[in-house]
């Protein structure tokens, strides 16, 4: 498997081909998305936080290893930014015995408009989001697709628009993230405040 990637002290992530992906006809129209999905591991000197995990099929031994060694001695939690971004959430569930509330090192942002959480990792000043923050061509950072919005809503209500989205982003700003870790496409590590005012269409400060 790839090794995943040490982005700050004890802050991990890796990606993975996720299973139910399947090749588009229209692939680069805003219905398509990339087959590899980023994964998040945050460590403290008591506890491990994965977000999103997936266990990669053709190396899972080699994974578990490596996981293995990082969480030794420490509390394992296990979080998802949306209900459908289960991937391999119970398998690390089982695995570690882990507790799936949020710890003191991490906080939550939901997002109810599009049933998703961003999750907050003050120490890195790392924001980690679902589907709301993909990444764009060129390193940007764009708001998902309206296609994709329209699986977000809330049960019984109109699918949330883009505007919608970018309200429910807004306060992040006020974070100043250093690092946008998203799921789909590459993160975010340079000028990452400064990416997401751009994708809500805000004058960088």
């Amino acid at each position: 498997m790839p090794m995943p990637v040490e982005l700050r002290p004890g802050l991990w992530r890796w990606s993975a081909p996720h299973p139910q992906w399947h090749a588009s006809e229209d692939d680069g129209t805003p219905t398509a998305w990339p087959r590899e999905v980023g994964c998040v591991l945050y460590t403290t000197p008591s506890s491990a936080v994965f977000v999103d995990p997936l266990v990669p099929a053709q190396d899972a031994a080699a994974f578990w290893r490596w996981a293995d060694e990082r969480c030794a001695g420490r509390e394992v939690s296990v979080l998802e930014t949306i209900a459908y971004h289960r991937r391999s959430r119970d398998e690390v569930i089982a695995h570690y015995a882990a507790r799936t509330d949020v710890p003191a090192a991490v906080s939550a942002h939901p997002l109810p408009a599009v049933r998703e959480t961003v999750y907050w990792i003050p120490e890195h000043r790392a924001l980690v989001p679902g589907d709301s923050l993909i990444a764009a061509p060129g390193g940007e950072l764009a708001l998902c697709p309206q296609s994709w919005l329209d699986e977000l809503g809330p049960p019984g209500t109109a699918p949330p628009t883009q505007a919608d989205l970018r309200a429910a982003l807004l306060p992040l700003c006020e974070l100043h993230a250093q690092l946008v870790l998203v799921s789909h496409g590459e993160p975010a590590l340079d000028g990452a405040g400064a990416a997401l005012a751009r994708a809500l269409a805000l004058p960088a400060t």
